[in-house]
């Protein structure tokens, strides 16, 4: 095991700059990929982040003490050089190097390679240990380009107007939603937002990020909801929320849409293969790019891929975390 980087039962950890990576026990020090639940936990002593994670974390983690950084920022602690990176998972996400003299890692935390139009672009990062998600790491899941999905949901809403139903789509509060308000075409109707939602847009709107109009629902009998787009996150999909707007048709974006069945499981009458995470050939193509002789694999198809990367050639372990990846009934 090389010295820089250890992997404790507090999650990952720099000894030499004493600080915590995503830490899944409460520490002193917490260097925070994203705002993502299984990412970015309650009780820490001190945060460090991008600047555009800060509103939405102190929003999930209440008034929490945080500095934070720009992209490509070079933080000196103890002689090792921390730096945040773009990962493109959700907007502020970051992959977070850390290096000295002898050794450079790159914690990816999660990402996706395709541009969505509101995250900074993932930004490739050579190093020699690379700690990579692989959610969706096996053949199975390779995604259509972003613009052929958006114009599917644009076409399923249209087409839920000419039968007077409002369209409720699922979408996780940061991130996806975010993605989907930026690429749908607002000339077809009104959206509409849950309350989880639309407190995360403005968290990010205050951060200086332009996102397109939204509006939380509060009236949930208005006439305009034929004619709406409304964004909730996946659990309020059953709820007495959802129940509120009659006559309506529900769709899920989901990366896990791409497997049979599990739009029928989610009571959904239609499906979008979207995810804020990569899939099988960006995965393979953000190893190849970083250039690592080391790759460990957290959360996913974590042995399959790994098993796939040491026939390649590559070092590859499977390390145990608590990050999840992306959960179809997730409200995060």
């Amino acid at each position: 095991m090389p010295g820089l980087i250890q992997f404790t039962k507090k999650g990952i950890y720099c000894p030499a700059a004493d600080v915590y990576i995503d830490p899944w026990q409460r520490v002193d020090r917490a260097l925070i990929t994203h705002a993502h639940s299984d990412h970015a936990r309650p009780g820490n002593s001190h945060y460090l982040s991008h600047h555009n994670s800060v509103n939405v974390l102190k929003l999930r983690l209440g008034n929490i003490n945080i500095q934070s950084v720009e992209y490509g920022e070079v933080t000196n602690i103890n002689g090792i050089d921390i730096s945040f990176h773009p990962a493109g998972h959700v907007v502020g996400s970051a992959q977070i190097r850390i290096a000295d003299d002898k050794e450079v890692w790159v914690i990816s935390g999660d990402y996706k390679l395709q541009n969505d139009n509101i995250s900074t672009p993932f930004e490739p990062i050579k190093c020699d240990y690379y700690v990579t998600e692989s959610t969706f790491g096996i053949p199975a899941f390779q995604w259509e380009p972003q613009d052929a999905v958006i114009n599917k949901i644009n076409q399923w809403w249209s087409s839920n107007i000419e039968s007077n139903k409002p369209s409720i789509i699922s979408a996780y509060s940061l991130g996806k939603a975010q993605r989907i308000i930026q690429n749908v075409d607002h000339h077809i109707g009104p959206i509409y937002t849950h309350g989880a939602v639309e407190n995360t847009n403005e968290a990010i709107r205050t951060s200086g990020i332009s996102l397109k109009a939204t509006e939380k629902l509060t009236d949930f009998g208005s006439d305009t909801l034929k004619n709406a787009l409304i964004v909730c996150p996946p659990g309020a999909i059953d709820s007495s929320w959802s129940k509120k707007i009659k006559n309506h048709s529900v769709g899920v974006a989901s990366g896990w849409m791409a497997l049979r069945g599990t739009r029928r499981r989610r009571h959904a009458d239609n499906s979008f293969v979207l995810s804020d995470h990569a899939d099988w050939n960006t995965l393979n193509k953000s190893v190849d790019l970083s250039g690592a002789h080391t790759v460990y694999v957290t959360h996913g198809y974590t042995e399959i891929f790994s098993r796939w990367l040491r026939e390649k050639g590559l070092q590859s372990e499977v390390l145990s975390t608590s990050f999840e990846g992306e959960v179809l009934e997730q409200n995060s």
